[in-house]
């Protein structure tokens, strides 16, 4: 279609799934009902790292309405171990724990209050042994293994290259090198180095993991809120040793991910309860739970960087430590992403980059909006501004300088930048006034970076039927967690077939009936699923502009299908009347497939970057020098989205993960002493609500059609978090003359650094 034909995409209609959310109809996974479903509790260890002595489990057994306990020794009819990366973590804890909260046996009961209760009856006997409680401990000579042995999952291939270090708790280093970075520092004027850290966060999810399993002489289902049904079907037949067909994972609305539900979390050990029981059973966990489930990597990374006089960038060197916590999850590949984009959106032609996804005896670290780019950022973005700090140069003007241009390569074997990050960082800067001058304990503060976008390694299949009626339902597997997907898929096949929008539905994902779909995550889902979506949309098209002009007696080529109708000069057929006719019966219909799947398989991240997801930020703050406490009055983020496909959701996704980075840049943080977590509840945890929005708040959409995806489009999602952090880093700093290099920005880490003191 022509940009004079677009109808649909580009404009903000209704959401398909607002009002059954908003009147309270939507049916999560937590509130499902399974016929004869009984429930599972979870005893959690208390301790970080333990020998199992003795499970005994008879007070338990005996306790009202339990039904058994399932522990190890029930599993070993089975490989019950699981992980995207590494088949590392166990359904169960077997013969000892490796972070306090790992799940160690669980009760089944005909109520939750009754499984609850009986949790206390079990007699758990621990042996506490040594653990790694922080990344340096467990990088430190003689530090204890976490895993002795690596067992390499082989699910992917971004996760294919992994490069555990023997005899270390490193379960993957990645390195790049790029011309010769000592020859770079000798070349620079200047060289600067810090060390930025970052803590664990939760990733908060409105719907914590829930999931109900039936295991019968069928095979097995599970109703789970997931972001990757298909990987979850994968690794559940591999356990339970079931073909692929006897296992079927549903995927209803989920309320909220970001990370959270990729890949298996508590599938398998749901799937072993029913198992035991033989009847469904539901494992809904709470927030304390969730918290103990997955969270976001810690980092520390320490960047050097030369470069001349006149600023331009000539060498970096970055060292970049992730706690991946007890269980690989995608941590290497958060590590491998985190090490190779730590350059940022710049030119910088010597380089040496190093980051390593080390095991400790803490919660596993997984996938969170961004994938490692907001620690790199944190560091490289605010390293930029005190460079430009040192060399009297004005931020904007340093970066700039050293942006790469549309078409530059970002790196031998990758796409070339698909973007005109210049025009970013303009609009960013005229969006906070960054020439006007700043009132006293005021300042403004900008932020770029980029990441791969689209998950290169992946495949997306779908499927438009056409029914006899002339509408339309689209059967794919991409999950609707909040990001209204369901919406911009259907608006896809609305505007390449011609139809309304309200006459297409979109079903939820089952991998019994839906395609295969790698997962919904990296922003992948309006492009790459939006390719497939688009493929078998036009499939459908061309069969039906055929079939009018057999009935037309015309050529396809001059068939226009339109509003629901085909014509053919001043000739017509409705969709229906076409197929009626074709078929010789009304219940006839169309079917269209498109699949998308990498052309190519180059590159450093396991296939060719697909699109460049490119974030921009520009915060201003007040700070108060009495109580070190940072207002954010002003944060805008600029998102580059090629074509906006429903222009209201992108700036929601792209506020909403704005409003997420101030969370994390100003108070989100996970506490934990002798490996406890000290707060994982929303009491002690605090998230941003609505009284935490800056006055000015808002989105800038650049839109150049130059997307991959259909009618141009790019994803966006994850970009709104990448710069939130530096961006207000950088403000307080040029408010108060004092970099801080910790986050989060708390009062009193600002308070004492006002007073010189070492921030706690």
């Amino acid at each position: 279609m022509t940009e004079a034909t677009l109808r649909v995409v580009g404009a903000s209609p209704p959401r398909l799934d607002a009002l059954a959310k908003v009147t309270g109809q939507t049916r999560y996974a937590s509130d499902l009902v399974i016929t004869g479903m009984v429930h599972a509790k979870v005893w959690r260890s208390p301790l970080p790292h333990a020998h199992i002595e003795r499970i005994a489990t008879q007070a338990a057994l005996a306790a009202p309405g339990v039904l058994a306990v399932l522990t190890a020794n029930d599993l070993g009819d089975c490989d019950p171990f699981y992980g995207p990366a590494y088949k590392d973590q166990p359904v169960l804890a077997i013969d000892r724990v490796r972070y306090a909260g790992e799940p160690v046996a669980a009760v089944i009961a005909e109520t939750e209050r009754q499984a609850a209760a009986a949790l206390a009856l079990l007699e758990v006997t621990l042996i506490e042994l040594p653990a790694a409680l922080s990344v340096d401990a467990a990088l430190a000579p003689k530090a204890p293994l976490v895993h002795e042995t690596l067992r390499w999952a082989g699910h992917f291939r971004d996760l294919a290259r992994l490069r555990p270090v023997p005899g270390t708790n490193v379960c993957h280093h990645f390195t790049y090198t790029r011309g010769d970075v000592e020859q770079g520092f000798a070349e620079a004027d200047a060289v600067y180095e810090d060390t930025f850290r970052l803590p664990p966060i939760y990733h908060y999810a409105m719907e914590p993991h829930t999931a109900i399993a039936r295991y019968d002489a069928n095979g097995l289902t599970v109703w789970a809120a997931t972001q990757h049904p298909f990987p979850v079907r994968k690794e559940l037949a591999e356990i339970f040793h079931l073909p692929l067909a006897a296992v079927q994972v549903v995927v209803p609305p989920v309320g909220g991910a970001y990370g959270s539900k990729c890949y298996t979390k508590i599938e398998p050990l749901t799937a072993a309860c029913s198992r035991k029981v033989q009847r469904p059973v539901r494992l809904a966990l709470s927030v304390t739970e969730a918290c103990q489930t997955i969270t976001r990597h810690g980092a520390l990374c320490q960047i050097k960087t030369g470069v001349r006089r006149d600023g331009t960038l000539v060498a970096r060197q970055c060292d970049i430590r992730l706690d991946t916590g007890a269980y690989a999850d995608v941590g290497p590949l958060v590590a491998t992403k985190a090490g190779f984009l730590a350059v940022g959106p710049y030119r910088i032609p010597h380089l040496q980059l190093d980051a390593r996804a080390v095991y400790t005896h803490h919660v596993p670290a997984g996938a969170f909006r961004g994938y490692g780019i907001p620690q790199v950022s944190w560091a490289s973005e605010s390293q930029l501004d005190r460079i430009a700090d040192r060399l009297g140069m004005d931020p904007v003007e340093l970066r700039a300088r050293n942006l790469l241009v549309r078409g530059e390569a970002y790196a031998p074997g990758e796409l070339s930048i698909d973007a005109d990050l210049q025009e970013g960082l303009r609009r960013t800067a005229t969006a906070i006034a960054w020439s006007q001058p700043s009132a006293p304990h005021r300042g403004k503060g900008l932020a770029c970076a980029i990441k791969d976008g689209g998950m290169t390694h992946s495949v997306s299949t779908a499927v438009v039927r056409v029914h006899a009626d002339g509408s339309v339902t689209l059967f794919c597997g991409a999950v609707e967690h909040g990001q209204g997907s369901e919406t911009v898929l259907a608006q896809i096949v609305a505007e390449t077939l011609g139809v309304r929008l309200e006459t297409v539905s979109v079903t939820t994902p089952d991998t019994a009936l839906t395609p295969y779909d790698q997962g919904t995550s990296a922003s992948r889902t309006t492009t790459l699923m939006g390719r497939a979506v688009h493929a078998a949309s036009l499939d459908c098209r061309q069969q039906l502009t055929t079939m009018a002009a057999g009935l037309l007696g015309t050529e396809p080529a001059a068939v226009q299908l339109r509003d629901g109708t085909l014509w053919a000069g001043e000739q017509c057929l409705t969709v229906a009347e076409a197929i009626a006719q074709h078929f010789g019966y009304p219940g006839g219909e169309v079917i269209g497939t498109g699949v998308w799947r990498p052309v190519w398989t180059g590159g450093h991240l396991g296939g060719a970057t697909v699109f460049w997801e490119v974030g921009m930020g520009g915060a201003e703050v007040e700070v108060d020098a009495d109580t070190g406490e940072i207002t954010v009055v002003r944060y805008i983020s600029t998102a580059d989205v090629g074509r906006a496909i429903h222009r209201q959701q992108c700036v929601a996704q792209d506020e909403g993960g704005a409003m997420q980075g101030l969370g994390s840049a100003l108070f989100e943080q996970l506490f934990t002493a002798d490996g406890q977590l000290l707060n994982p509840n929303l009491i002690d945890y605090r998230v941003p609500t609505f009284t935490d929005l800056p006055d000015t708040f808002g989105t800038v959409l650049i839109e150049n059609a130059d997307g991959p995806g259909p009618y141009g489009a790019k994803g966006v999602g994850e970009s709104g978090m990448f710069c939130v952090a530096p961006a207000i880093g950088n403000a307080v700093a040029r408010a108060i003359g004092i970099r801080i290099r910790e986050l989060p920005l708390t009062p009193e880490r600002v308070w004492r650094a006002f007073r010189g003191e070492k921030p706690s």
